[in-house]
């Protein structure tokens, strides 16, 4: 691998301090979920998508909202429903009158970080519309394609306590998601911190209000994306990756393990990650740092394991003990 040149390491340096910024601005709104900020950031760089579970009211939606205004891209929600149609995502042909002519009128999937709430709430017809358009990136109406802006990020939200009229997404789709990230109810102290926000006036729909400022840009992204890529790998980290998702093929509490797209999306985040705490190679904290959001939602438990209490993350973090790790 070539030494990078000091202009390319400027940019790098540079897209790096400018996504750290995001923490200190998306705090402004948010209070804590540092994790799920993080995990938000590194599927950016990754160019994947994130599945968000949480009960409501935990600011999965002002998360959202307040990463796209310090980015400077565009947000859209779509709530979720049984009714909901693939052409209310993806869009549809419109008759216009005046030219006797049908035209395109996209839908709320053109944009660049789309809040997909509550997506365990629609029939698998519409949930493989949007999954489509994640894989693909380009949504396809009446035979002709038509591609999604740049960056594209979905986050999808889904309630884990509340089941009754949802369709849970099969094993398969949810492997198509880079990460899970848990959204965990405020402590104590963050909670009061919440109230004494509002007590100030704070108005969670209007971020300018709240100081919220693009402190970076899709310049910044294409940036850190390519630093990102030249991240080195050594064969002993691809190895240590290999040796985690086999693990999983052969833990006795599970049916289903991690299938080799998992083992290269675990190592497109730990490269990310790496690059993100100012490295140009992976060591295996690096790995171990996001093994859970990665492969949580990508092994399924066998029945008799869930009445015991075991569930994905201690499957996993018990493989990560076992597993030797390269020196």
């Amino acid at each position: 691998m070539s030494a990078p040149t000091p202009e390319t390491a400027e940019n790098s340096d540079s897209a790096r301090a400018s996504l750290e910024a995001l923490r200190t601005e998306i705090a402004k709104a948010v209070v804590g979920q540092d994790s799920a900020v993080t995990g938000l950031v590194v599927a950016l760089l990754c160019r994947g998508h994130v599945l968000l579970e949480g009960v409501p009211g935990v600011a999965k939606t002002l998360l959202v909202r307040a990463l796209a205004a310090s980015l400077e891209l565009d947000t859209k929600r779509v709530q979720f429903t049984p009714d909901l149609m693939p052409s209310d995502i993806t869009g549809s042909l419109v008759y216009d009158a005046r030219t006797a002519e049908f035209s395109f009128q996209p839908g709320p999937v053109f944009t660049h970080l789309l809040l997909a709430d509550e997506i365990n709430r629609t029939p698998p017809k519409t949930q493989s519309s949007l999954l489509e358009a994640m894989e693909e990136r380009q949504v396809t109406v009446d035979g002709t394609p038509r591609p999604l802006p740049e960056p594209f990020l979905v986050a999808a939200t889904q309630n884990p306590v509340e089941y009754e009229g949802t369709y849970p997404l099969p094993e398969a789709q949810l492997d198509r998601f880079l990460l899970k990230l848990t959204v965990p109810l405020p402590t104590r102290q963050e909670e009061i911190n919440v109230l004494s926000r509002h007590a100030d006036g704070f108005n969670p729909r209007d971020l300018q209000a709240a100081g919220i400022r693009p402190v970076a840009g899709p310049a910044d992204l294409a940036a850190a994306r390519a630093a990102v890529a030249k991240t080195s790998v050594s064969p002993e980290i691809a190895g240590y990756v290999v040796d985690i998702c086999r693990a999983t093929r052969e833990s006795p509490s599970l049916t289903l393990g991690v299938s080799p797209r998992g083992a290269t999306a675990l190592l497109s985040t730990a490269r990310a990650w790496a690059w993100l705490t100012g490295r140009d190679y992976v060591t295996p904290d690096d790995v171990k740092a996001l093994a859970l959001p990665t492969l949580r939602h990508r092994i399924q438990l066998r029945p008799e394991a869930e009445m015991e209490g075991i569930t994905a993350d201690s499957v996993i973090s018990a493989i990560l003990t076992h597993v030797p790790v390269p020196r």
